[in-house]
């Protein structure tokens, strides 16, 4: 087979200027038939997991990086051979004018899934062994050149990695390797290994910064570049934890997830009718006020903190925002949220209540002139009247660039939304 026959794959830019990436998982073996669009490989960036799809058609003819390696954008990861091509032959030499320097992706994270007559796996996760097609159209089975996988989800495979420990010797009840089996292995291996005496007393262990939390870290950093200024209230939010029942058990509201959470969303929407300040860009020679709400909603997952953005949020009714916050924090937590799903970002809402804890300041995401905390929602003694009662209590902090609003601004801002958690009823005059 010619050598000029073969296409090089280099690693894109997936959309959020990429620098590098890890191969989580690579999903097809040498020797596999590929149509254009078939899902390649999974790579993580710093923000998720995304699947880069074949922009040829042909056979894999050589894997160029293992899973695990972490490799700069452009580098090759894979070569192609073209239809009806065996992926025997030479792999070498690519011709100069056939290796793409730019991604044929344009800019596209994701497309369709394999095809539908090649096994679905979970992500991370890997066959123990692959399908190929002969030349006769035979299948025939065949064992990938790598040893056969761990079940496990990424995020378990990268903590695996960072603390150093190989999946395959971490015992399981289960199929599948979970994050508390890795760090039950790891207590039991620091048990067993006798400290050295230069570390005696020591208990200190070193973690890799990569992935999100490094994200985070050069947003954080980027952040504390911004003026900021916090204000906060305590709202009896009796009303609201009533409501909230009431939708619960509404039949149009079937499989919407109804929390106070929810109804604090609609709030911030709501309130920044009135108030669009918090909302607005600093541009430094103008400030930017854009047409519609990009509610970014804080969401805790296995890889660290990401804030997915529900996009226009103040164009969606209760229902609509309910499913869009629940579809978005689902895929963020599943490791699949794409980049373009955590941009376009105007205000974020993060409730740190859901930890137990009265309430926080939080810390502005770079680019956003507003977030809301949310504290917990429990009862606590209120006077109501010339009485005290057990009421339904949080605590609503506001974080502002003061470059482009003020103390006014925010008060009224943070008083809107008080006022509607305490009476949603009052929603109506928004």
């Amino acid at each position: 087979m010619a050598t000029d026959t073969l296409q090089e794959f280099r690693l894109p830019d997936v959309g959020e200027g990429l620098t590098e990436a890890e191969i989580v998982a690579w999903r097809v073996a040498v020797g596999d038939e590929i149509a254009v669009n078939d899902v390649l490989v999974d790579i993580e960036t710093a923000k998720s997991i995304v699947e880069l799809p074949s922009p040829y058609a042909g056979r894999v003819a050589e894997l160029l990086v293992a899973e695990g390696d972490t490799v700069a954008v452009g580098t090759p990861i894979v070569r192609i051979s073209g239809p009806g091509e065996s992926a025997s032959g030479p792999t070498g030499e690519v011709a100069a004018d056939e290796a793409p320097v730019d991604s044929p992706l344009d800019g596209e994270a994701s497309v369709d899934s394999a095809r539908a007559d090649r096994p679905q796996v979970l992500v991370g996760y890997g066959p123990s062994q692959r399908r190929r097609r002969s030349r006769s159209g035979r299948r025939e089975h065949h064992r990938p050149a790598r040893s056969v996988r761990v079940l496990a989800k990424p995020p378990v495979r990268k903590l695996a990695k960072d603390l150093g420990i190989d999946l395959a010797t971490v015992p399981c009840d289960g199929p599948v390797v979970t994050r508390d089996d890795v760090l039950r292995h790891r207590s039991r291996l620091m048990q067993a290994e006798p400290a050295p005496a230069s570390a005696a007393g020591s208990s200190a262990t070193s973690v890799p910064v990569t992935g999100v939390r490094r994200a985070t870290a050069e947003a954080m950093i980027a952040s504390s570049s911004i003026p900021q200024a916090t204000e906060w209230v305590t709202v009896d939010v009796t009303r609201t934890v009533e409501l909230v029942e009431r939708l619960r058990a509404d039949r149009r509201f079937e499989g919407v997830k109804v929390t106070p959470t929810l109804v604090a969303a609609r709030a911030v929407c709501l309130a920044l009718r009135r108030t669009p300040d918090l909302h607005a860009k600093w541009r430094e020679t103008t400030i930017e006020h854009p047409e519609s709400v990009g509610l970014g909603i804080a969401t805790a997952t296995p890889r660290g903190l990401v804030v997915p953005v529900v996009r226009d949020a103040d164009r969606l009714d209760l229902r609509g925002l309910g499913e869009a916050i629940a579809d978005l924090v689902s895929t963020a937590r599943a490791g699949r949220i794409q980049p373009e799903q955590l941009s376009g970002g105007t205000f974020s809402l993060t409730n740190v209540g859901v930890f137990g804890v009265d309430g926080g300041a939080p810390i502005l995401p770079p680019d956003q002139s507003g977030i809301l905390s949310l504290g917990q929602v429990a009862k606590r003694p209120w006077v109501v009247g010339d009485e005290v009662v057990a009421r339904w209590v949080t605590t609503l902090a506001v974080t502002f660039d003061h470059r482009v609003a003020d103390g006014e601004q925010a008060s009224h801002f943070l008083a809107d939304v008080a006022a509607i958690l305490e009476d949603p009823a009052l929603a109506v005059a928004f």
